[in-house]
């Protein structure tokens, strides 16, 4: 793999300026008290996790996250159901979308039990290569466990995760050249299907970045829907192979999960856009940093 197309996470430096970012946002939305906004949001986590990671939730937070969309009336679905309900022309209200990214074990050890006992349903994005054990994901010197395919199977099977396509390798499609980033896209889809046995709909961009092209290519594949990294609220016109989301940091107080749910992270800042150019260089869209 080009060493352009290798995902790596950010300084820590940045990790506490975002950290801080959010609880000026949070401050501010308080202040104007405007409650919830229009838009059906979709809510992203990695890992859920005691350990010192800058991906990792930990069980208690994730709970008490989870427990405050239910105490506030929220009906909690898995990416493709909130796909399927902005097509049909709903969600404007009252919904929340829910994700996780790269399939690692803790997510059924600690999020599975939450989920079961709130009746919330969510999608988790999973890169086959990595799954297979034939690639690691690049940003760890040691990676945490991830699911296996018989685990896979069974969660998706006889849990509330439902399991979609997150590339076989989780580079930066922008990196690579048009066929190789093909192959990323259509080889996820193939791997998991025939894993699972039913069609896969579902796709998320490693890291968010896309463009154009990639677009294209999932498109082409046959994806019905795809996830972003793009914070925003999504409304039935929005694009179903551009879907916002919202991901929930580490860091991030309950007082930052209820402005964030209720719409204070949907205008993406411009010292994300900027830091996202600087940090993945210029082959970064626009449309991407937004």
């Amino acid at each position: 793999m080009a060493d352009g197309s290798r995902m790596t996470l950010g300084p820590l430096w940045a990790q506490v300026a975002k950290a801080a970012l959010t609880r000026a946002r949070t401050a501010r939305w308080r202040l104007r008290a405007p409650g919830p906004q229009p838009g059906l949001r979709i809510l992203f986590y990695h890992r859920v996790s005691h350990d010192r990671d800058v991906l990792a939730v930990t069980p208690a937070r994730f709970r008490a996250q989870l427990e405050l969309l239910q105490a506030e009336g929220y009906r909690v679905v898995d990416a493709g159901e909130a796909a399927r309900l902005l097509a049909a022309g709903e969600g404007r209200e009252g919904i929340v979308g829910l994700c996780f990214d790269d399939g690692y074990r803790d997510v059924a050890t600690h999020a599975v039990p939450v989920l079961e006992r709130l009746g919330f349903r969510a999608s988790v994005f999973v890169a086959t290569g990595v799954v297979d054990g034939r690639a690691t994901f690049s940003w760890y010197d040691r990676q945490p466990p991830v699911l296996g395919w018989e685990e896979i199977g069974a969660l998706d099977r006889g849990s509330p995760l439902r399991f979609e396509a997150h590339t076989v390798t989780h580079p930066n499609l922008l990196a690579l050249d048009r066929e190789a980033a093909g192959a990323e896209i259509r080889g996820s889809k193939v791997a998991l299907e025939a894993r699972l046995g039913r069609a896969v709909e579902g796709f998320c961009y490693p890291g968010g970045l896309s463009g154009p092209r990639e677009r294209a290519l999932v498109a082409a594949a046959g994806f019905s829907f795809a996830t972003t990294c793009a914070p925003g609220a999504n409304l039935p016109g929005t694009d179903r192979l551009e879907l916002r989301r919202i991901q929930v940091d580490a860091r991030d107080r309950l007082a930052d999960f209820r402005a964030k749910v209720e719409g204070a992270a949907d205008r993406s800042p411009l010292a994300r856009d900027a830091y996202r150019r600087i940090r993945f260089g210029r082959s970064v869209p626009a449309r991407a940093a937004r």
